[in-house]
């Protein structure tokens, strides 16, 4: 299953409850995801087998069809990532299944920013070499904004700009990933790096020095999604 990786990522969501169901779409949708959902396992596999989605979110304890059984199913024909979710919390379930083929498992009751941040990082870790790649080229242009990676230079206007090396990290990560939000734990994973100590409160102070710097000048904003991160918005 491959499909077009030029819009958003495409999550499905196979859960039987639909309050659950409801507010992961909604959460997932304002995080910037494109979202199919199904509410038991067979017509999910269908819709699995048939929309090529970039990730499930999968819950085990489905009508007619388990998620063990869903997920034996899917993984004969394709390797998209897999979360599974659910209220059992035993070492013996969670390594059936990631033994399955599951790429991350979380446990109900679970908070709406540990799903999206898990998504995130699952699609990241499972990204092909060459997507990460084209996502960040040695160049980006913005009309009179320009990011050389390359040469480690921002200008604006033909004139350079002063950042910081983690300010220049950030600005990089927020361009090459515009109009897809950013979660803070991803911001922190991707800009700060995974042994990083500090909390989200350091994303927001650098957000902040960031918009400062291109107030009222950049063909650009940094918006806040409440609840979930940043997105960059090219005004072109």
């Amino acid at each position: 299953m491959s499909r077009d990786r030029s819009g958003p990522a495409q999550v499905l969501v196979v859960e039987d409850d639909e309050g659950i169901r409801d507010m992961l779409k909604y959460n997932l949708v304002a995080a910037g995801f494109s979202v199919r959902e199904a509410g038991d396992g067979a017509s999910g596999l269908r819709t699995a087998l048939t929309s090529s989605p970039d990730l499930i979110l999968l819950d085990l304890m489905l009508p007619g069809m388990s998620g063990l059984d869903f997920c034996r199913a899917v993984r004969k024909s394709s390797r998209v990532p897999i979360i599974m979710l659910t209220a059992k919390d035993t070492e013996v379930d969670k390594i059936v299944g990631l033994e399955l083929g599951a790429d991350d498992y979380i446990t109900k009751p679970f908070s709406v920013r540990e799903v999206v941040a898990r998504v995130n990082s699952v699609l990241r870790r499972t990204e092909p070499e060459s997507e990460r790649t084209r996502a960040m080229p040695e160049r980006d242009t913005i009309g009179p904004f320009v990011i050389d990676r390359a040469a480690h230079r921002v200008s604006l206007d033909g004139v350079d700009v002063r950042l910081t090396a983690r300010e220049f990290s950030l600005i990089s990560h927020l361009v090459a990933n515009s109009g897809r939000v950013q979660s803070r734990d991803a911001l922190l994973e991707n800009v700060w790096g995974p042994d990083f100590g500090g909390d989200r409160k350091t994303v927001d102070v650098h957000v902040r020095w960031l918009r400062e710097k291109f107030a009222g000048k950049a063909p650009f904003a940094i918006v806040t999604v409440r609840g979930v991160g940043y997105r960059l918005d090219r005004h072109e």
